[in-house]
């Protein structure tokens, strides 16, 4: 069993691509929290990994890149301190969600 399911990560990413003709399918930290809560309606490792999120306040994190906006909430939902080298995550400066 995966902490994320696949089929709700697949949807998203329907979603995403084919609906709303985004260039960005992955899931950003934002979308994986969400789809984190999802799971753990029925994942009972999810719903401890879920409940141990309280635990990363505070934490330093730091990116090789410049986070995208989605990234950038999810981070700043958790509280953690965020660091990041001046580096774009993507060549393109305009991303489409």
């Amino acid at each position: 069993m995966y902490l994320l399911p696949e089929n709700i990560i697949d949807s998203v990413t329907h979603l995403k691509k084919d609906i709303l003709h985004g260039k960005m399918v992955s899931l950003d930290v934002d979308e994986t929290l969400i789809v984190l809560g999802i799971s753990a309606l029925s994942n009972p490792a999810a719903k401890m990994a879920l409940e141990n999120l309280k635990y990363l306040r505070d934490c330093e994190v730091h990116l090789t890149h410049i986070p995208t906006p989605g990234d950038e909430a999810g981070w700043r939902k958790l509280m953690v301190n965020l660091t990041c080298d001046p580096e774009y995550s993507s060549k393109s400066l305009f991303i489409s969600g």
